[in-house]
C-alpha cells in the first residue's frame, strides 16, 4: 500500500526561488505524514497563467506581454537543472513527484514557455517530462505546443506512473498511449474543476483500469502577490476563489476513493494499492483483450521534435 499526497495548496504565484521553496516544504510535510507519492497541478511552478481568460486577446497585447515576461523570467530551465531543490526534496524524504511545472528550454530558442509535467522517483531522479501537446484555447498566447517525446508511463517506487495534462485527458489517443504501457497510476494534474471534469476522471478509471488522480490549484485572488504586474485589474475582487481545486482520486474502473476536497486548501491523502489496477482489467483492457489491432491502431511518435539540427552535433 501506498499513501498518496494530492497537493491543494498555492505556489507563490509568478515567484519560482519562493514556489520551489513551498514545494520542498509540502513534499516534506506530504512525507512527515507517510506519503509515498506527492502529486501537484498543473502548471504548478511559478503558477498557471490564468490571466490568459481575463484578457482580451488582440486588445490587450501589452499586458499579456509584461505578464509573459514575467512568467518567462520564472519559468524552469530543467535541462540545466532547475528542478534541483524539488529532487532534492523527493530524495531527502524518499518519496516520488509529479509535479507540473513551465518549462523554458535553454539548449533551445530559450523563449517558448511549455507546460509541462515531471516524474520524479525517490532518489530524486528525473523519469519522465511530458510537454502538454496542445495548449487550449488562449493558453495558447503564452505555451508552445509539445511533442511526444514524453508519453511515457515510468517505473516507480510506488508502481508505474504515466501522466497527461488537463484537457490532454479527452484526447482519447494520447490516452490510448498510456494505456498501452501498463499504467497502475493515471495523474491528471490539471487548471480544470467541477463536475464535467470529475466525470472524466471516473470515466477514465474505468476506461484505463488505473488509479486517477485530479488536481488543480486551489487559488483565492489574495493569494496572489501585490507586486504581480495587473494584479488589481485582472483579480480585483479578493475573497474570489480564482479556482477551487476540487482534488480527487478514483479507483480502478471506477468508484471514488477520496474528494473531491472543494474550495479548501491542504493536502487530499488516501492509500491505494498499485497492484489493483492490472487485476480490475480483468473486465475491460482497452489496449489488451477488449482491443481489435486488426481494425483499429495507434502509431506513437515520441521523437522529440526540434526546429533546428545541426550536422556537428
Amino acid at each position: 500500500m501506498t499513501k498518496v499526497a494530492v497537493v491543494q495548496e498555492p505556489p507563490v504565484y509568478l515567484d519560482l526561488p519562493k514556489s520551489l521553496e513551498r514545494a520542498a516544504d509540502l513534499i516534506g510535510r506530504a512525507a512527515a505524514d507517510g506519503a509515498g507519492l506527492v502529486v501537484f497541478p498543473e502548471a504548478w511552478l511559478p503558477g498557471y497563467p490564468t490571466f490568459v481568460w481575463r484578457l482580451k486577446p488582440g486588445a490587450e497585447m501589452g499586458v499579456t506581454d509584461t505578464l509573459y515576461a514575467r512568467l518567462l523570467a520564472n519559468s524552469v530551465d530543467a535541462g540545466a537543472g532547475g528542478l534541483g531543490p524539488v529532487c532534492a526534496a523527493a530524495k531527502e524524504h524518499g518519496t516520488v513527484v509529479v509535479i507540473g511545472f513551465q518549462e523554458v528550454d535553454g539548449s533551445a530558442s530559450g523563449s517558448t514557455i511549455f507546460n509541462s509535467c515531471a516524474t520524479i522517483d525517490g532518489d530524486g531522479q528525473v523519469l519522465n517530462i511530458h510537454r502538454k501537446l496542445m495548449p487550449t484555447n488562449p493558453e495558447r498566447m503564452v505555451w508552445g505546443f509539445g511533442d511526444g517525446a514524453g508519453l511515457r508511463v515510468v517505473e516507480t517506487g510506488v508502481g508505474r506512473i504515466g501522466a497527461l495534462i488537463c484537457w490532454e485527458s479527452y484526447m482519447p489517443l494520447a490516452r490510448a498511449a498510456l494505456y498501452a504501457q501498463n499504467m497502475d497510476i493515471y495523474c491528471a494534474p490539471t487548471w480544470d474543476s467541477g463536475e464535467t471534469w470529475l466525470a472524466s476522471m471516473q470515466h477514465i478509471a474505468r476506461e484505463g483500469g488505473c488509479w486517477v488522480i485530479g488536481c488543480a490549484t486551489a487559488l483565492e485572488a489574495r493569494d496572489v502577490p501585490e507586486d504581480v504586474p495587473h494584479r488589481d485589474r485582472i483579480f480585483p475582487d479578493a475573497d474570489e476563489w480564482i479556482n477551487p481545486g476540487d482534488a480527487v482520486i478514483y479507483k480502478p474502473f471506477g468508484g471514488v476513493l477520496a474528494g473531491p476536497m472543494h474550495a479548501t486548501k491542504g493536502l487530499l491523502t488516501a492509500e491505494i494499492d498499485a497492484a489493483e489496477a492490472a487485476a480490475a482489467r480483468r473486465k475491460f483492457d482497452a489496449t489488451g483483450h477488449y482491443a481489435r489491432p486488426d481494425v483499429l491502431h495507434l502509431t506513437v511518435n515520441r521523437d522529440r521534435q526540434r526546429a533546428v539540427s545541426f550536422a556537428d552535433d
